[in-house]
């Protein structure tokens, strides 16, 4: 199976949804201090990515029997108090295709758009195709002006086999710790991937896909590591028990979203450690794109007992306390530190 059409619809919705959000959030850094604690922007960019990647998808497939699962529902969104917000999406949504020029279409009304956000209600599984969608990973980041993704992955009989990240926000050099930024960096990239073909990286304007793969490394010494930007999602406690068993040199690189995914496929960083608090239930789209673009830049993508992520199961990852990824070389003693760290401090989770 080789899934090329697939890919190619997956990479333009993921990349129109991204245009969809970078407008949203130019417009909400604009606004006054007070507008950037109402959620109704992220909501809007939310609600609209959701519906404008559903509409590419079946646009661009109409054949396949279409299965989606993702984020939000259109419940609130149906109520009298959400008529205001379902406008302010329509009309985006219809700006983003009109502006994109290749589909021609009557415009959308706002029943077309509940609907294209309401196929998004499948709970995945073991059986067929399904589409996996996080129209905004990274909602903090969003709103603060840094990373976010559109995350978009196609799971085929339980198992993921192509992904795509749109990171609005995400320079196209490398943001290891050791490198400075210069708002000239050019930002803005899509990385995508499909079983057995590699991962490759462009900028979202459309730029050559050049191929990329993950730190070759093998001195633990010698890595640098992603962790959550937000102290909420993922212990940072933990991590830097971690960090100091491998005698990690350099300090963690805290960013949100999966662009992490994004940034250690080719070669940032080294190692990506997620451990939410204890009772949390990672979701499918928050790791499905991620994971396959790491795996297939040459990464590894385990639990903290070393069992590969199943996607197979539903909505929810069911798995051992927090995620790892790293190269192959590393992920024997990335395993090991994490077991030691974790008995060392068996409440820091």
């Amino acid at each position: 199976m080789s899934y090329d059409k697939e890919l190619a619809a997956a990479k333009k919705a993921a990349s129109l949804a991204a245009r969809l959000c970078q407008k949203v959030q130019k417009a909400l850094l604009q606004s006054d201090v007070q507008a950037k604690s109402d959620k109704s922007p992220v909501t809007v960019a939310d609600y609209g990515s959701q519906a404008l990647v559903s509409f590419v998808l079946e646009r661009e497939l109409p054949s396949d029997s279409f299965s989606l699962v993702a984020e939000e529902d259109s419940g609130d969104l149906c109520k009298a108090s959400g008529q205001e917000t379902l406008q302010r999406i329509t009309k985006l949504v219809n700006d983003t295709i009109v502006n994109d020029g290749s589909f021609s279409v009557p415009t959308l009304t706002m029943e077309d758009v509940l609907r294209a956000i309401d196929s998004g209600k499948s709970d995945g599984g073991s059986h067929g195709r399904h589409w996996v969608l996080d129209p905004i990973d990274g909602t903090k980041g969003f709103v603060r002006g840094d990373q976010y993704a559109i995350a978009l992955a196609l799971l085929d009989e339980g198992k993921v086999v192509l992904g795509v990240l749109a990171c609005p926000n995400l320079p196209l050099a490398s943001i290891g710790s050791n490198r400075l930024h210069s708002s000239h960096d050019e930002v803005g990239c899509l990385f995508f991937s499909k079983v057995g073909a590699g991962t490759y990286m462009q900028s979202l304007d459309g730029s050559s896909p050049i191929k990329v793969n993950v730190s070759t490394t093998d001195n633990s010494e010698e890595a640098s590591f992603f962790e959550s930007f937000e102290a909420a999602h993922s212990s940072h406690d933990l991590s830097s028990s971690i960090a100091k068993k491998l005698g990690v040199k350099a300090p963690p690189v805290r960013i949100d979203s999966q662009a992490k995914y994004g940034a250690l496929s080719r070669g940032d960083g080294a190692i990506y450690l997620r451990f939410p608090r204890k009772g949390y239930r990672e979701k499918i789209w928050d790791h499905a794109a991620g994971c396959i673009v790491v795996t297939e830049a040459g990464g590894v993508v385990a639990d903290a007992a070393g069992n590969p992520l199943d996607f197979s199961k539903g909505k929810y990852l069911d798995l051992d306390t927090g995620i790892l990824a790293t190269n192959q070389k590393l992920m024997p003693l990335l395993l090991k530190a994490v077991r030691e760290s974790l008995e060392d401090t068996p409440s820091s989770l």
